[in-house]
């Protein structure tokens, strides 16, 4: 019995879908679970995209190290979605302020450059909790870390 594959943010329809979540967020949301408000969480994904596009490079974590592999494993095992208040590089964690509207226009154009980036742009990307990752996890993680606040605030 084989599986199908996990969603990507590297598939056009399933951006297009996150895109059109995304559009519904309003500051008003306010998060199922967490602490975060709707700015800073667009400001924690747009940190994690840069991550992933590599304009943020951080080092590999010491509980990274031991357990990395292991959890990105289990993550992209299904679709099943990411837990609930998941422990955050301190790197991803936001405490102030702003205007919602002009980040998620910033988000929306960094997830947009997942469609335009060649393949090569991924190689040797390091996850500084999973380790190396190669385009396909990339494109997985993506989606799923996406998804995952997007639910959080009911979009």
């Amino acid at each position: 019995m084989s599986s199908s594959p996990l969603h990507s943010i590297f598939e056009p329809a399933t951006r297009d879908a996150l895109l059109q979540r995304i559009e519904r967020l309003t500051s008003e949301a306010l998060p199922q679970w967490g602490t975060m408000s709707a700015y800073q969480m667009v400001r924690h994904c747009m940190r994690s995209e840069r991550m992933y596009q590599g304009e943020i490079r951080l080092k590999r974590t010491v509980v990274g190290r031991l357990f990395g592999r292991m959890a990105l494993k289990s993550l992209l095992k299904d679709e099943a979605p990411l837990g609930k208040n998941a422990p955050t590089h301190p790197t991803f964690k936001i405490t102030e302020e702003g205007d919602l509207e002009p980040v998620k226009q910033a988000w929306m154009a960094l997830l947009r450059a997942y469609g335009e980036r060649p393949a090569s742009a991924y190689a040797g990307f390091v996850h500084p909790f999973f380790g190396a990752m190669d385009r396909e996890q990339i494109g997985q993680m993506v989606y799923k870390h996406t998804d995952h606040h997007l639910r959080q605030f009911g979009v």
